[in-house]
């Protein structure tokens, strides 16, 4: 087969084994979908299967859609007889198929999360507990991990120790029920159910394992408590069986990712064969040592050590600044510097860090130095949800007469306010020419509201008074703290919100709101809350009609460290790196998701090809008050001859150390 001799040793060893179970353990860099679909061409090429008995799984219909392509680059029109699927497409294949043995009609819909949620509000209203408060997103969340649970283990429905466990049985059935009624299923059907089917029907499972003699599982590391037991059906004995994945690179515990899958994968597939794939095509040898002395603190790890042939290549660059408004001016400054001496194109440089949150700084240090950036997986910090409800509270204490931004937060965090009685006071004001907060100050007594609903207005009414009063002797962040801790929008977060991660990042996200105030305070004589408000809506015409950013076809990457796996540049800033947030602080008190941090951290500087940038600060702004800051354990864990220390705004930092002769990791 040509191409074989492109590859190295180990790559060559992955794509040809034969004779049992093979585990690619493929570190960052080193090539691994060039491997899969490798061995994907060389299955048929030896005759050893035909493309339709070859079936590769992976996670989004991206890295499917990829490997389709460079497969047929290999082996031309066979490629599309290969079966290139997602978790949930194969699922879905094989109800369509068994429609009938799993209860189904063929023509069964997929109910999407907004489906969902209605018929979860339909069966909430009538259930006999309705005058509780419950809301449908927990009990949908609740609803897919106990389907997961079961299909792992079977078992009985779990309990989660809230106040969910009262109903959430009855509502399990009744949804099931609903969904059997419709002929429907949800996303976490497509894997449960087949589930299910394989391994109560020994003549279905017997066929799929005839049909796919080799299975090849991408990103293995990835894989949650059902999908592994799905792939342990199809699999049987797992001696046609293949998975790639890096288990250094396990980055999503969070939502629902065993990392265990991956380092029992010798247990569980007896005779397994491991390849592990060392070789870094991407990153300087200095890169890769400091990614080595960080994630070799991990206990539970499978032992590996990348190298490369590119060189050792520059020092890793780390910078100490005062606080995160320094720290963002000055990556502003040294993008600009590294761009100008480098000419590369802006597309090349991405800013990677631990929360949402921190990237309002940067955005706004970015802009000043008009740097073109885009913002990777998100609205921009004051296009979020939380940010728009909390600015459009200040903007009605401001400014008491904007119907638009008062409309928008009446009843939100809820106070009982119905929605026929929001129009009804609306359309009053409008014939009376007069504003909506006049009209609910006109209705406090009116015996022709509910009660729910008078009380509600009075609440609001009262609200926003204090705050206006407060507002005339406090400073924009003692406002926002105010606002935030008055209207109740922290506990509305608490209530609607199951997901931990969830939770904590719309926390943070209304948090730094406050310390956005602090910031402008800081830099404004004599702030008021109406000029924090202008300065915010200074920037709306970096927005098109949709409220998001216009993208931007050359620019700097602002990207989270869970949304850059997968990605790679030149140039890479990792800014934060203190405790608290790089680990973060909830993880630090869990003790148990601190090695899933230093997984992300090793994510982090894998990114970087040629330039790595450390960067943390002295004090850090949190909920507009600033707090002393620690040094990562990550950064302490890197060994200092690998790391060139300065300041912030340091003085020719570019210059201040050269690439070892004949390294091919000069940034110039």
């Amino acid at each position: 087969m040509k191409g074989l001799e492109t590859l190295n040793p180990q790559q060559r060893a992955a794509v040809t084994h034969t004779g049992g179970p093979l585990l690619i353990l493929a570190g960052a860099g080193s090539g691994k979908t060039r491997v899969i679909t490798y061995r994907i061409a060389h299955l048929i090429h030896t005759h050893e299967a035909r493309p339709e008995q070859i079936l590769a799984v992976t996670f989004t219909n991206k890295a499917a859609n990829e490997m389709r392509e460079r497969a047929a680059a290999l082996i031309g029109a066979q490629a599309k007889s290969v079966t290139l699927s997602t978790f949930h497409s194969l699922g879905l294949r094989i109800l369509r198929a068994h429609a009938r043995e799993a209860g189904l009609r063929p023509d069964f819909t997929i109910y999407n999360e907004g489906d969902q949620m209605s018929l979860l509000r339909t069966l909430l209203r009538e259930h006999p507990q309705k005058r509780e408060k419950f809301d449908a997103g927990i009990i949908l969340s609740h609803i897919s991990r106990a389907k997961c649970q079961q299909a792992a283990a079977g078992g009985e429905l779990p309990l989660f120790g809230d106040k969910y466990d009262l109903v959430f049985g009855d509502l399990y059935e009744q949804y099931q029920r609903q969904l059997r009624a419709c002929q429907a299923v949800d996303f976490d059907d497509l894997i449960v159910l087949p589930i299910h089917l394989l391994a109560q029907n020994k003549e279905i499972l017997k066929e799929y394992r005839h049909r796919f003699r080799h299975l090849l599982v991408d990103e293995y590391q990835d894989t949650n408590a059902s999908q592994y037991r799905m792939l342990k059906l199809l699999a049987g004995d797992g001696k046609r069986l293949c998975v790639v994945g890096d288990d250094d690179q396990s980055i999503y515990g969070w939502r629902g990712a065993e990392v265990r899958n991956i380092l029992q994968f010798e247990r569980d597939f007896h005779g397994a064969t491991v390849v592990k794939l060392e070789q870094n095509y991407r990153s300087t040898q200095t890169i890769l040592d400091a990614a080595y002395h960080v994630i070799k603190n991990n206990a539970k790890r499978q032992p590996k050590r990348l190298w490369t042939e590119r060189g050792k290549g520059r020092l890793i660059d780390a910078f100490l600044a005062k606080d995160e408004a320094d720290e963002a001016k000055t990556i502003a400054w040294r993008l600009q510097t590294i761009q100008e001496r480098t000419k590369a194109p802006w597309r090349a440089f991405a800013v990677l860090y631990r929360s949402n949150v921190q990237s309002r700084a940067i955005e706004s240090a970015l802009r000043i130095a008009k740097i073109p950036y885009n913002l990777v997986g998100g609205y921009e910090y004051f296009e979020r949800k939380e940010v728009k409800d909390l600015v459009a509270y200040l903007r009605a204490v401001v400014n008491p007469g904007d119907d638009l931004n008062l409309l928008r937060i009446i009843n939100y965090p809820r106070r009982g306010v119905g929605d026929q009685t929001i129009v009804r006071i609306t359309d009053e004001a409008h014939q009376l020419g007069e504003s909506v907060f006049d009209a609910l100050r006109g209705n406090l007594g009116n015996d022709n509201l509910t009660k729910s609903s008078r009380d509600g207005i009075a609440q609001f009414v009262s609200l926003i008074d204090e705050l206006r009063d407060f507002s005339r002797t406090h400073p924009p962040a003692d406002v926002v703290r105010a606002a935030i801790e008055r209207s109740g929008y922290r506990e509305e977060l608490q209530r609607t919100i199951d997901d931990a991660m969830t939770l904590q990042m719309k926390t943070e996200t209304v948090e730094e709101l406050a310390s956005a105030a602090a910031a402008y305070q800081e830099q404004s004589s004599g702030a008021t809350l109406s000029g924090f408000l202008d300065s915010i809506a200074l920037d709306d015409d970096a927005y098109n009609d949709k409220g998001k950013k216009k993208n931007i076809e050359n620019a700097v990457m602002l990207v989270t460290l869970h949304s850059a796996k997968g990605l790679e540049f030149p140039y890479v800033f990792l800014c934060g790196m203190e405790e608290d947030l790089l680990p973060h602080a909830r993880s630090v008190r869990d003790g148990s998701e601190v090695d899933e941090e230093r997984r992300l951290c090793y994510v982090g500087i894998t990114r970087a090809q040629k330039h790595l940038t450390l960067s943390l600060v002295e004090e850090r702004m949190q909920f507009g008050r600033r707090k002393k800051r620690t040094p990562s354990r990550f950064i302490k864990e890197i060994p200092p001859d690998l790391i060139c220390k300065q300041f912030s705004h340091s003085v020719n930092f570019f210059d201040r150390q050269k690439p070892s002769n004949g390294s091919t990791g000069d940034v110039r």
